[in-house]
């Protein structure tokens, strides 16, 4: 009988642990952990020129073409497990190389024959965010994004040699994960981003042009990533 007692003593406790293993197992996120990432997709920035002016007076208009071109980055981050539902992560990306180029003209208000063309690029783009997250299940994962970013824009033209000027702003976007492995995954993301207008100046053979630069850009992003 007592053989009895502490055999069935003996699966009390085994149940009660493997009852605690499973609930541990539970509560604990599959995203949560180190990450690092890189994706490809398209883009569009949309550029703002006001006030502008040639010298210290003359008043100047503007014409710009948006820009569309291929993007990528490459990004590391940290995803915190909530609970076994939601996650915060906290990331960083950078983008490579340069975007192709878009052109505008510019020219005195009162004399528009004298109309001067230029282009501009897009390079250098980076970002750091915070990712509100939802598991939807072991594989998969939905996420927000909120944070800053900034970007480097090189001017030429008619009248000018290659120039550049960095912008900061925010950006936010939204995103999709699903695991293909238990450490690779694919994902998808849709980021917009906003650039802080500010006073920037190029100089030109017939001066400096200086106006209130700003813009904006939406893209679209699919990528490989690997949890560590």
């Amino acid at each position: 009988m007592k053989t009895v007692k502490i055999s069935a003593l003996v699966l009390a406790m085994a149940g009660v642990f493997a009852t605690n293993a499973n609930a541990q197992t539970a509560k604990g996120n599959p995203w949560e952990g180190f990450y690092a990432e890189a994706a490809v997709g398209y883009g569009v920035f949309t550029p703002t020129i006001t006030s502008a002016r040639l010298g210290a007076s003359t008043p100047v208009s503007t014409q710009q073409n948006d820009l569309g071109s291929a993007k990528n980055k490459l990004g590391l981050g940290y995803t915190f497990g909530i609970n076994d539902k939601y996650t915060l992560g906290i990331a960083a990306s950078y983008s490579l190389g340069a975007s192709s180029t878009a052109s505008g003209t510019f020219w005195p208000s009162a004399a528009p024959s004298q109309a001067k063309w230029f282009n501009y690029q897009i390079k250098d783009v980076w970002s750091v965010t915070l990712n509100p997250g939802y598991a939807i299940d072991k594989d998969k994962l939905a996420y927000a994004k909120v944070g800053m970013t900034g970007n480097t824009m090189g001017i030429n033209g008619q009248t000018a040699n290659y120039q550049t000027v960095n912008f900061t702003g925010y950006v936010v976007g939204l995103g999709y994960k699903q695991l293909v492995t238990k450490s690779i995954y694919v994902l998808g993301e849709v980021n917009y981003a906003g650039i802080s207008s500010k006073t920037a100046t190029i100089q030109t053979a017939n001066g400096p042009l200086t106006g209130n630069v700003g813009g904006s850009g939406v893209d679209v992003m699919v990528g490989l990533g690997y949890k560590f």
